[in-house]
């Protein structure tokens, strides 16, 4: 695809992000549209989030979990950035109706880097060490993509279909907890939803931290110091509306709640 192409996908797909609608899905109109394509396309649709005057705070990684590659039928994971006008505090209001399209709600264990991760050859012991701690999440994921009809070209080129994030206000030293075995429990509207662990996410969210590392590493992209990394969720995707409330319970880490507005 050649960088012309590039740039007009990605400035859709930020005056889709920035009016609030749908588009159809890119993989319909560019059927030789690639991920490396699609990645390109994601940074041009970021870059212009930055000239608006976001920041870049992290990045992420998605559809990891055989639950929700199942729902979305992609089935290898996805992965973008990170902007502070995505993040809300622990029991914040989330302004959903006015600034989410189609979203959707999943549980996951956020990263707070201490040391730069420069793939290829990050291993699981690596970002063990770079991580500061490990906290509770909530990921408020939303499509630009006519009812989520996606497929990994078109996550991708969405920014891994980004929207925003809650974090819990509890931080623990990943080295005291069992990453892969912690059990997470996820309510809405007072009722149990969802159930799941860390071993869903690619076998250990510490796998989906060094996955992340390897594979932005080949496009000369670090994971850095200070930065929040997103691990994916251990649940199934849940769609939300204002007046939801939802509260995410990780064993040996903590809880994080978010009520929609």
């Amino acid at each position: 695809m050649n960088e012309q192409r590039i740039h007009e996908l990605g400035d859709e797909l930020f005056d889709a992000l920035s009016q609030r609608r749908m588009i159809d899905p890119l993989t319909e109109r560019e059927t030789d549209i690639t991920i490396e394509d699609a990645y390109h396309v994601s940074l041009c649709m970021v870059n212009r989030r930055v000239e608006n005057g976001e920041s870049i705070i992290g990045k992420k990684i998605g559809v990891t979990s055989k639950a929700v590659q199942n729902m979305l039928n992609v089935h290898q994971p996805d992965f973008g950035y990170l902007t502070d006008r995505m993040v809300y505090g622990n029991g914040d209001a989330m302004p959903i109706s006015k600034a989410l399209i189609q979203p959707r709600a999943e549980g996951e264990i956020a990263f707070m880097l201490k040391r730069d991760l420069i793939g290829p050859g990050v291993s699981n012991a690596d970002v063990l060490r770079a991580t500061e701690a490990v906290i509770p999440c909530f990921e408020i994921v939303d499509s630009r993509i006519r009812d989520w009809r996606i497929k990994i070209q078109d996550t991708v080129a969405d920014n891994a279909s980004c929207g925003l994030f809650v974090l819990g206000d509890k931080a623990v030293d990943p080295r005291k907890v069992d990453l892969a075995t912690a059990g997470m429990v996820v309510e809405k509207n007072g009722e149990l939803l969802s159930t799941g662990a860390g071993a869903a996410a690619l076998g250990s969210p510490v796998n989906c931290v060094a996955w992340l590392a390897n594979t932005l590493g080949s496009f000369g992209i670090p994971l850095k110091a200070g930065e929040v990394i997103l691990s994916g969720s251990l649940v199934p995707l849940e769609p939300v509306v204002a007046g939801d409330f939802m509260r995410v319970e990780i064993g040996g880490i903590g809880s994080a709640s978010v009520r929609f507005t």
